[in-house]
């Protein structure tokens, strides 16, 4: 399999070494993508990854995964499950590959403890613009290893990944905390991420007035009458729906959720975007519409009709990160300006600097450690009239740099091209482009930025009511992307199927 991957790569390093001597940038294709961003239909001058998605080896005594970019989570899961071993941070969504977790940003509820998914990474290889292939980690090309994380591939390709894994528990013991203000929400992050026996954290925001903070400690041992949830089954319920129940209540509740179904509760419906689609289609939202429809409200499926049907110019889907300073009063704003609800909440431990992830210049007493960011998800329906969705994007964008936070490059981005830069290092980003030849790739700006068009009859057609919908529910079918799921054997790994 190494000989399979040797070959590979030497074949994609050719590939990129022809574009660097016709001085042409080229785009890189996955096969798949959880970004939010339109698409260039444009499939000229592009490297094809999709071939790289294997686990290639799994070191039990090292507790290390070497793993190609184009695995996605619950194959790496299912893969490393059978040997014991869980990667520290697990993307919510299974989809979610490991090349895009580096390139991107990917904070989880385990990273207020672990940080960003790169920094569970011992080193990658990487074919740089020129075609040359080598290995950055902390000990080798450290710049280019920390700098290309979160940079969305504008630095090179990668091709290879080793990842840690520590070992995996039967459960995730999970509570419940009821909260009954943003201001406490706050607090609870502070006291909860600073307890050592907790290892996930996370939060949903139902309104002004209610929220729920989740903890979680990895365990093989249920206590006595201790509760098994699980969300992953067509007959479960969808994870923020549970949690909502659980808000009801006075003080904390505790439940058992097996493992893997704790790392993807939220993949069907993904966290609850999925329930807009029932309001879309006026359709019920109850047990029996959720089962019918369930090869459809898995993120996978979700993606691909979100693209398909042109509404993600229609849709509010953006991550933000916020000191806890200013977290409070951004989420005023948002009430006012969006009323969306519910939010996600989602404590992080921030990356050394410089770096492209969200970060903050707000430090601990020690005027050193950087302070934790907290990550807001929102995500909701905005306008259907394109400039007045650019305009309210456009909005958050100033009132997020306002407050000091940053945003996650995967979702619509509006920022000019000044804006975008006095965001962030480019001095930095550009010295470190330039010492590793990546110039004649496109630049992080380039990457991610929304072409603000105005839209064609085609497109006008495509996104009116319910055509959008059916087209994109049709190409999501035709995808098989529901098969993935049919197929995935995460849920149920047994003793027996263990590798010792």
């Amino acid at each position: 399999m190494t000989e399979r991957h040797n070959q590979a790569v030497a074949v994609i390093a050719a590939n990129v070494r022809q574009f660097y001597d016709r001085k042409e940038k080229f785009r890189i294709f996955h096969g798949s993508t959880n970004s939010t961003r339109p698409r260039d239909p444009q499939q000229n001058n592009v490297i094809d990854l999709s071939g790289l998605n294997s686990v290639l080896k799994i070191n039990i005594k090292a507790r290390t995964a070497l793993v190609e970019p184009n695995v996605p989570m619950d194959q790496l899961v299912e893969t490393t499950m059978k040997y014991g071993l869980i990667p520290p941070v697990v993307m919510e969504f299974p989809g979610i590959t490991v090349g895009g977790g580096y390139a991107g940003t990917s904070g989880e509820s385990s990273s207020f403890k672990h940080g960003f998914f790169n920094c569970t990474i011992n080193h990658v290889e990487m074919v740089l613009a020129n075609g040359e292939i080598v290995i950055a980690s902390d000990h080798e090309k450290a710049d280019l290893f920390h700098g290309a994380a979160g940079a969305v591939g504008s630095f090179g390709v990668t091709t290879l990944v080793e990842l840690r894994l520590e070992e995996a528990k039967a459960y995730v013991e999970t509570t419940y905390h009821p909260m009954k203000s943003m201001s406490e929400v706050i607090q609870k992050c502070k006291d909860v991420t600073a307890d050592p026996k907790v290892d996930y954290v996370d939060g949903i925001l139902y309104s002004k007035e209610q929220g729920v903070i989740v903890t979680g400690r990895l365990t093989n041992d249920l206590q006595p009458g201790l509760n098994v949830q699980h969300f992953s089954r067509a007959t479960d319920p969808w994870f923020y729906s549970h949690v909502q129940n659980a808000a009801k209540n006075s003080g904390p509740t505790t439940e058992a959720i097996p493992l893997c179904d704790y790392l993807f509760r939220y993949d069907r419906g993904g966290f609850w975007v999925g329930l807009y689609g029932f309001a879309y289609f006026m359709l019920p939202f109850n047990k029996i519409t959720r089962w019918f429809l369930d090869d459809f409200l898995r993120t996978r499926m979700m993606y691909k009709a979100l693209h398909a049907s042109g509404y993600s110019h229609q849709f509010v889907v953006q991550d933000l990160a916020l000191p806890y300073s200013t977290a409070e009063q951004f989420v005023e704003y948002t009430n006012e300006a969006f009323g969306v609800y519910p939010l996600w909440l989602c404590p992080l431990r921030q990356s050394t600097l410089p770096t492209l992830h969200p970060h903050s210049y707000e430090t601990e007493a020690d005027g050193k450690s950087p302070q934790p960011l907290l990550n807001i998800g929102l995500w909701g329906p905005g306008p259907t009239e394109r400039n007045a969705f650019v305009k309210v994007n456009r909005e958050l964008e100033h009132k997020l740099q306002e407050l000091g936070g940053m945003k996650w490059l995967y979702a619509h981005t509006y920022y000019s091209e000044t804006e975008f830069w006095a965001i962030y290092d480019r001095k930095w980003y550009d010295a470190l482009r330039a010492k590793y030849d990546a110039s004649s790739l496109p630049n992080v700006w380039e990457k991610v930025k929304v072409k603000v068009e105005t839209p064609s009859w085609r497109w006008r057609l495509l996104t009116s009511w319910p055509i959008g919908g059916l087209w994109g529910l049709c190409q999501a079918y035709r995808s098989g992307q529901y098969l993935l799921a049919r197929k995935s054997r995460w849920e149920s790994i047994e003793e027996k199927d263990r590798v010792y």
